[in-house]
């Protein structure tokens, strides 16, 4: 498998450590690994080459020409995977990057909190043996397209915005983009949230499902 991450952005979400940390882990799992911390990655005529394409890239910009590429060439079979605002939150002003991605983050009421992370299709394999797990980060509001196969969700308990009390979130889900297939999981605000083995097995996981087969 040929892989490329492509980090950057906000640093607060501290994409060079993450990117470093799923580098290691893709080629623990035997894949040929390439880098870049430029968006123009994006628009490299021979991207299809790549299995899997990781963004990790928050609050950045794209060129349209970037984005459109990006979008052919998983829509042809390369498969896109990634996490939290790496991936949910990287070009707010693209929508045909969240129209692939299946969603778009919009708030985190509380910040960094306790929460909990249902397993809602326990027959996936990306789910297999997982059971629901605590979790300590920021719970992700987010703006989701109704056709996405989830596989997680959280429930708001309504403490920091009463208005959204019982509601149920999406977690971690998986979409087809024409051929391609997209993996997302919410989880993974710092690079120490990947010390959390069910986060990071379900991300491993979702990688290798979405990476071209």
């Amino acid at each position: 498998m040929k892989a490329l991450i492509v980090w950057g952005g906000w640093e607060g979400h501290q994409p060079r450590e993450c990117a470093a940390i799923l580098e290691e882990s893709l080629r623990t799992d035997g894949a040929d690994v390439t880098t870049s911390n430029e968006t123009t990655a994006f628009v490299d005529s021979d991207l299809g080459k790549f299995d899997l394409v990781v963004p990790i890239f928050t609050m950045g910009t794209i060129a349209r020409e970037e984005s459109q590429n990006l979008s052919r060439t998983i829509r042809e079979g390369t498969g896109l995977a990634g996490f939290h605002g790496g991936m949910g939150d990287s070009f707010r002003s693209d929508t045909d990057y969240q129209f692939m991605v299946g969603g778009q983050w919009v708030a985190h009421p509380g910040n960094v909190i306790d929460y909990e992370v249902n397993i809602v299709d326990t027959s996936d394999p990306i789910m297999d043996g997982i059971t629901d797990f605590a979790y300590h980060s920021e719970q992700y509001y987010m703006h989701v397209d109704p056709s996405n196969h989830v596989l997680a969700t959280t429930t708001f308990s309504g403490e920091y915005c009463d208005w959204i009390a019982g509601v149920v979130m999406p977690v971690v889900w998986k979409r087809r983009h024409g051929l391609g297939r997209v993996f997302y999981s919410s989880l993974g605000h710092k690079a120490a949230e990947f010390q959390c083995e069910p986060m990071l097995k379900i991300l491993q996981r979702g990688m290798r499902w979405a990476a071209r087969q």
